[in-house]
């Protein structure tokens, strides 16, 4: 996150919750936007890539040591130190993302935009999972009343196209959903600033080519959100509570018509 705040979670769920200004830097040199890689092991460090999209480190629930390298298309964690308890928050949310977070907007970026004038909003994602490691592979999806580009959103869309250890979302189930050739396992809840609506899959999901819309609206369905509401920001990484190195976002695109 830009001029990042940290990320608060319970029981696993993301909600962002301002805990002061604190000023991003990169542990390296400052990257160009032509370096092919930059590392960031500083708690909220961000960097950007392909002059379209901001990487960020966010290692909001811990002290310890997290550090992620950039490639041209994601990121991967390349030291992930200590551990969360799994009833509780996770130690970070490392991402990369389009649109605005915490001040921090991505270059270009023609977010936020009100729902109700996007036509699609086609985005694709690819994962490297490893298996001694808790977390989850979180693709989240940000809306909110006004076209707020920092702070917290209202309405949280989390898509898990992977867990892996004791841990679940925040709420409960309240069914299944077919959306973007999948079925999915659906919870709701709210976790006292924002609500959360989840899209769980049941199996391990390693890419995912789909209309942002497909989840906008069934959040609308629910009555989560309206068409004049905005789409604030898009982001792909993971939720560790113990370990992650190794965890990587091969690619990541997303843009808004």
């Amino acid at each position: 996150m830009r001029s990042v705040k940290p990320r608060i979670r319970a029981l696993g769920a993301a909600a962002l919750l301002a805990l002061g200004s604190l000023t991003a830097s990169l542990t390296t040199a400052e990257a160009s936007p032509a370096a092919a890689q930059a590392e960031i092991c500083e708690k909220y460090g961000t960097t950007t890539i392909q002059n379209r999209y901001v990487v960020q480190n966010n290692a909001w629930g811990t002290d310890q040591t997290q550090c992620i390298t950039t490639t041209d298309s994601g990121f991967r964690i390349t030291r992930a130190d200590g551990s969360a308890p799994t009833n509780g928050a996770p130690k970070s949310y490392p991402s990369v993302y389009l649109g605005c977070h915490y001040s921090n907007c991505s270059p270009g970026s023609n977010l936020p935009r009100q729902i109700g004038s996007i036509s699609s909003a086609p985005s694709q994602v690819s994962y490297s999972y490893v298996d001694n490691a808790v977390y989850n592979a979180s693709f989240d999806i940000w809306l909110d009343p006004e076209p707020r580009t920092n702070g917290v959103n209202r309405t949280e869309i989390m898509i898990w196209l992977n867990r892996v250890g004791p841990i679940q979302p925040i709420g409960s189930p309240v069914g299944t959903a077919q959306v973007a050739g999948h079925t999915w396992e659906v919870w709701r809840g709210s976790n006292g600033a924002n609500d959360v609506i989840s899209f769980v899959a049941p199996a391990t999901v390693h890419s995912l080519t789909f209309d942002l819309r497909d989840f906008i609206d069934r959040a609308i369905d629910a009555g989560l959100a309206t068409d004049q509401w905005y789409l604030t920001s898009v982001q792909a990484g993971f939720e560790p509570w113990e370990g992650g190195t190794g965890l990587g976002v091969n690619s990541f695109s997303a843009s808004v018509n």
